[in-house]
């Protein structure tokens, strides 16, 4: 199978070039240590004896900041190093930026081709793999294999999209996972989803979701809450503002919350909108939409702090989802209303205590969306008009917020503790 793998990779990269360029040129910062794509990863040294090098890769920014509890609860074993490999632009310089002076290495993770990965193991060395998620690489995992090395795919998750996909080809989906020494299930459906493709139930356990262990900041006060609104230029005239955030936007999205935030203004209500797209590079597509309402706005990139009110903020930057959820009464996760496919993750905004709306194309967290619904935390809407209409009750419904803020607060506290699960299954399997 692997000699097949190698042959077709080259062509269907040639055919797939020109959209990966476009989506680089677009999204910026790729040409930063372009090498490392190539397998020429800075050499290291040799792992010295009783020492094990964990090369442990994360696709992109939300597994970036996903891992770390894991990286911590790994390390608490001083013969552990660890040699953390990314995906996008955005990855890589958030990894850079949190994990350089924790870890042996920060890089790139090599294009999956045989003479680019043979040169990147070459350099690296490791002596385990970690692998996130829903990342099956033949090539990458063929060398574990060849090379005697376990291999591990944590937080395993697998959507709607690789479920159907999976299922056409299953026996090769089942070579692939049985390369794994053991993989960890996000969740009991993603386990369901792993058999029926062919994982190893020997080989396959429920650890629960890593991205509940990232350490989230403390309830803020009043007054600090205050400080963040007048920063985002949302200063009430009397009473603070009702605001409602668009977190991890997708195309289409900030239309309709224009058009709730329009209705609420309508009846009344100060609202104010921060707007937080999932890429930033779509700014202009969205400033097009800001320049065709009437209502004052700011785009943060340009200032971090708007000179006068605004009814708007625009928040294209990255990595301050996290500080500017905590300024909002309501929050939308973006990426699950028709036709956008998937959703962002839910699981941040939920452990902060916003209260939460989703569309109905959550299909990467279907698990996460229904537990967070039946715990009371989050409402789905089926289409603009619900959401819409979601948006306009809860917006008046104070008391039903602060239950939501309540049950989510208590369901992220208790879906706390995979990664240190994780850690210690591996570091036991590891050392015998």
């Amino acid at each position: 199978m692997i000699w097949c793998y190698r042959l077709l990779f080259l062509p269907i990269l040639l055919i797939s070039l020109p959209y990966y360029a476009y989506r680089m040129w677009r999204r910026g910062g790729y040409a930063r240590d372009f090498a490392h794509r190539l397998g020429r990863f800075p050499q290291l040294p040799t792992p010295t004896t009783g020492t094990k090098r964990i090369w442990l890769q994360a696709v992109s920014v939300g597994e970036v900041l996903a891992i770390g509890p894991l990286i911590k609860a790994l390390q608490a074993d001083n013969k552990i190093e660890i040699v953390l490999t990314t995906t996008t632009s955005t990855g890589y310089a958030e990894a850079s930026k949190r994990y350089k002076s924790s870890v042996l290495a920060v890089g790139i993770f090599p294009l999956d081709f045989w003479l680019f990965s043979k040169t990147a193991w070459a350099r690296i060395q490791p002596t385990c793999l970690i692998l996130t998620e829903s990342e099956l690489w033949p090539e990458h995992l063929h060398r574990a294999r060849a090379q005697k090395i376990p291999a591990y795919l944590v937080n395993a998750r697998i959507s709607d999209r690789s479920f159907a996909r999976y299922q056409k080809v299953s026996s090769l989906a089942k070579r692939i996972l049985s390369k794994f020494d053991h993989i960890f299930a996000a969740s009991k459906l993603d386990e369901e989803r792993l058999l029926q493709i062919g994982a190893s139930r020997e080989k396959l356990s429920v650890s629960g979701n890593i991205k509940f262990d990232v350490p989230l900041p403390e309830a803020i006060t009043s007054e600090t809450k205050t400080t963040l609104l007048n920063s985002l230029g949302f200063s009430g005239e009397s009473v603070p503002p009702f605001v409602l955030l668009g977190a991890s936007t997708w195309p289409g999205e900030e239309a309709i919350l224009l058009l709730a935030q329009a209705k609420l203004i309508e009846t009344g209500i100060d609202c104010r909108l921060l707007l937080v797209p999932r890429h930033a590079e779509r700014a202009q597509e969205i400033i097009t939409l800001l320049e065709a309402q009437s209502l004052p706005w700011h785009q943060r990139s340009k200032s971090l702090s708007p000179a006068q009110s605004v009814k708007i903020h625009l928040a294209d930057t990255t990595g301050e989802l996290t500080q500017l959820t905590q300024a909002a009464d309501l929050a939308f996760i973006g990426k699950s209303l028709p036709p956008n496919q998937g959703g962002q993750t839910p699981i941040e905004a939920a452990g902060l205590g916003m209260p939460l709306i989703v569309g109905p194309n959550m299909n990467n967290f279907r698990a996460v969306t229904k537990s967070l619904i039946q715990a009371g935390a989050a409402r789905k809407v089926a289409n603009q008009a619900e959401l819409i209409e979601a948006i306009f009750h809860l917006a008046q419904d104070t008391r039903t917020r602060q239950s939501m803020h309540e049950a989510g607060l208590t369901w992220h506290q208790q879906n706390r503790g995979s990664s240190q699960r994780i850690a210690s299954q591996i570091l036991k399997s590891f050392f015998l």
